[in-house]
């Protein structure tokens, strides 16, 4: 959800990419459903492993609960975010994890942007 909020706001401002330390097989169709209903579609997306090279090529690193399983390096920016994971959880219990990714990813791309 993170990396679809962002992508939406951020409109090409940002390169934007999602992995996690041990991703599901397939996304989770409550998020699906919920980021549907802010017009955004991630029902074509794959969950993707994180890599050590994926955070090297990184400005900023937003984990979510990954702890120690994540490579960080010198000079990274990173963040990680204390969200409930929505694996499992219906949609009405997943819109307000989406809406408080949503806030973060607002103050997150509004420092971003005034760096750059």
């Amino acid at each position: 959800m993170a990396a679809g909020l962002l992508a939406h706001h951020a409109a090409g401002r940002v390169d934007v990419r999602s992995a996690g330390s041990a991703p599901g097989e397939v996304v989770n169709p409550s998020a699906v459903a919920v980021m549907a209903e802010l017009g955004i579609d991630i029902a074509g997306e794959s969950p993707h492993r994180l890599t050590e090279n994926a955070v090297r090529e990184a400005d900023v690193v937003v984990t979510m609960g990954c702890g120690d399983s994540c490579p960080i390096f010198p000079g990274k920016r990173y963040l990680d975010w204390d969200v409930e994971d929505p694996a499992g959880l219906p949609p009405e219990a997943v819109r307000p994890i989406r809406d408080e990714i949503d806030r973060r990813v607002l103050v997150l791309l509004a420092e971003f942007l005034a760096e750059a």
